[in-house]
């Protein structure tokens, strides 16, 4: 049987030409944070996990990408290993890593990072490789990454209790939490609304990005940034300035996520 590619997905709002060295950006910018903190036993809002498990945790999916890029008959052992763990794969991954010294970690993150961009340069953007449940392709893969990279790294920042700056990386956060619609409702066991819907965000210098047809019923309004807050879930809707017309909306807000 063929494997969905890109779990079917539109990625026609992804803007693939900023998309690579915007992720890039994003983990430069995270690692001159955590190279500026000695204390990595610090713990984040994820429960069990420590600024090391955040960057363990980005080390080993680097990983992954690069074993699914470059050895993808290799890639089904990856597979059967969080399978066998079950829904603590993540957590045992982040174990692992934080357990070795932080000089190391930082190290390898950074090597990984690196070599996953070129990996990710190298192949054609609809080149497909395997991932958890579909195959991917590198036009999804480098705004995951990214969005990966913020999201944890907003951990971090929480943490720490550093401003997050917000940038117009966003915007790829924001692409993909709007293209996962489907993909929410369908985690939370709920019907799929049939209407379509308008997302309108402001972006940090004031423009506004959107999606959607404009005389949509279905209708999402706020920041871009409490936007990718709520759907990388690390922000509740009522912690958000978010606003939605249309029940379908309102219990898409409550329920957004993206693969994470």
């Amino acid at each position: 049987m063929t494997q969905m590619v890109d779990y079917g997905l539109d990625l026609s709002g992804v803007e693939h030409d900023l998309a690579l060295p915007d992720l890039v950006a994003e983990g430069d910018e995270l690692d001159a944070l955590v190279s500026a903190e000695d204390d990595w036993t610090r713990p984040t809002p994820a429960a069990g996990w420590t600024i090391a498990h955040q960057i363990a945790h980005l080390a080993a999916a680097d990983a992954n990408v690069l074993i699914a890029i470059r050895t993808p008959d290799e890639f089904d052992a990856v597979l059967k290993r969080a399978e066998a763990a079950g829904g603590r794969h993540a957590d045992l991954d982040a174990a692992a890593g934080a357990a070795r010294p932080r000089p190391a970690l930082l190290e390898d993150w950074r090597a990984g990072r690196a070599e996953v961009a070129a990996a990710l340069r190298d192949v054609p953007l609809d080149h497909g490789f395997p991932w958890y449940g579909s195959q991917v392709t590198a036009a999804l893969m480098v705004p995951l990454r990214l969005m990966e990279t913020w999201a944890h790294g907003q951990d971090i920042y929480d943490t720490l209790g550093v401003p997050h700056r917000p940038t117009g990386r966003l915007r790829h956060v924001a692409a993909l939490g709007v293209v996962g619609r489907e993909l929410s409702f369908h985690a939370a066991q709920s019907p799929l609304p049939a209407e379509p819907f308008r997302v309108e965000l402001t972006g940090p210098d004031g423009e506004t990005w959107a999606w959607g047809p404009e005389d949509a019923a279905q209708r999402v309004k706020g920041s871009a940034l409490d936007f990718c807050l709520r759907v990388t879930r690390r922000r509740s809707l009522a912690e958000t300035g978010l606003t939605a017309v249309g029940e379908d909306a309102r219990k898409w807000l409550e329920i957004a996520r993206v693969f994470l």
